[in-house]
């Protein structure tokens, strides 16, 4: 559903896009250095200056229109424009081609710490930001104690942010974005830096926000929020729009086109850090994203071989998400006994055994996150495997009927780490 022809659009994108050059470096020199440089190395110099930047359209003519207090989901694989289009709405950065019309304040929580200044305090910073709202002192004195509450952090609130925590900064950052009351509130996939109880209250934020008549660009892999969320949803592809419109046929779109996209799991899992490397990844014993369950399995195993580059601590933690696109159950061992190990350089292989409930015939994901709870995520997997039930041995199954996935079940079962510990659930 687009804007409403009665009302003008909160946001106008028409015919936009944004090229990055990439290639050669084109650092400007003096007259002199330029000289020098090609009398040492006149080979190389000709060289570089025939050669042309190669240039990548990160979006491609995107079009669309929101309306005021839609909340709209913006979806698509890793480098699909995602980031590039927030950012070119939130004035970090500007397009190639095409324009965009906006009507009000824009409150955006893009990369962690972006909008922060590192050597001022939570509490300047708190002011510095709602200055570049246009609020006055005052309005922020209004709403100063809600946002400290909300963040959490009122212990840390005369240190530099630039010693803050990343779950720290996301907190503060949010509840300033959330709480400055901009006319248009826009959310990058930053959030999934937060614990899950923040997470929780995030959501609630966002919608208390909606029904205050404002608008929320909202971005996450996160189906179960998206579709609880948001109204509305872009699924966007190498750029472009593929999809707009309903939310559950743009969910529906992203999840079977990302499962045949990818001939294997690595294919389609994400580095977050340098800490591990992940080579293989087995599900049941095979390496490919599409497992059949046969109607009497009990057990989904997950196996996950690599390397550790550095110490790190290290937890797994499986998602298992209906096709209403909702987390019906959750496997972790730290959720239940502190089950996260310190693994140390060398090979890494780790096996999962995950005991299933029955599970009615249909279409599932399955989504594995490897995480060190001090750091944040250490590899994603969001679409780790499609999963089709072929039934159970009764007539009924687990049927859930969730929010956001709140009331997920915690899926029993261990955790072995090749190094001689174990942990049991």
């Amino acid at each position: 559903m687009a804007a409403s022809k009665k009302e003008k659009p909160i946001i106008e994108v028409k015919h936009l896009s944004k090229q990055y050059s990439i290639g050669v470096d084109r650092t400007y020199k003096r007259f002199s250095e330029s000289l020098t440089s090609a009398m040492r190395h006149p080979l190389k110099t000709l060289k570089d200056s025939r050669r042309q930047n190669d240039t990548f359209w990160a979006l491609k003519d995107v079009n669309f229109e929101i309306g005021c207090g839609e909340v709209v989901g913006i979806i698509g694989r890793n480098g699909a424009g995602k980031s590039t289009l927030l950012k070119i709405l939130s004035r970090i950065t500007y397009p190639t081609e095409g324009e965009v019309r906006m009507c009000g304040r824009v409150g955006s929580l893009l990369e962690v710490g972006t909008g922060f200044h590192p050597e001022l305090s939570g509490r300047e910073n708190i002011y510095f930001n709602g200055s570049i709202l246009g609020m006055k002192k005052r309005e922020i004195d209004e709403k100063f104690d809600e946002i400290v509450k909300f963040s959490g952090v009122e212990k840390f609130l005369d240190t530099p942010v630039k010693r803050y925590s990343s779950g720290m900064n996301v907190r503060l950052a949010f509840s300033v974005a959330a709480h400055l009351e901009p006319e248009i509130l826009v959310v990058d996939e930053v959030l999934a830096v937060g614990d899950a109880e923040f997470q929780k209250k995030c959501l609630g934020k966002m919608e208390d926000v909606a029904k205050e008549g404002r608008t929320v660009l909202f971005v996450s892999h996160n189906m179960g929020a998206i579709n609880q969320l948001c109204s509305r949803c872009i699924l966007l592809q190498n750029g472009s729009v593929a999809k707009e419109g309903d939310v559950n046929s743009c969910v529906d779109k992203y999840l079977s086109d990302t499962v045949k996209r990818c001939g294997t799991i690595i294919s389609h899992g994400e580095r977050k850090t340098d800490h591990i490397n992940i080579d293989k990844i087995k599900i049941n014993n095979l390496e490919q994203d599409q497992i059949i369950l046969k109607p009497k399995a009990k057990f989904l195993e997950i196996e996950i071989m690599g390397q550790v580059v550095q110490s790190v601590y290290i937890n797994i933690e499986a998602r298992l998400i209906s096709p209403q696109n909702n987390v019906i159950g959750i496997f972790s061992p730290g959720y239940m006994n502190g089950g996260t190990k310190k693994i140390t350089p060398g090979s890494l292989h780790i096996k999962s055994i995950i005991q299933l409930p029955m599970i009615i015939k249909g279409t599932y994901y399955l989504s594995i996150t490897i995480y060190d709870p001090g750091i944040i995520s250490l590899w994603e997997f969001p679409m780790a495997a499609e999963i089709i039930a072929e039934g159970c041995p009764t007539k009924t199954g687990l049927v859930f009927e969730q929010k956001m996935g709140i009331g997920s079940m915690i899926f029993p079962g261990k955790t072995v780490y090749y190094d001689g510990l174990e942990d049991e659930e």
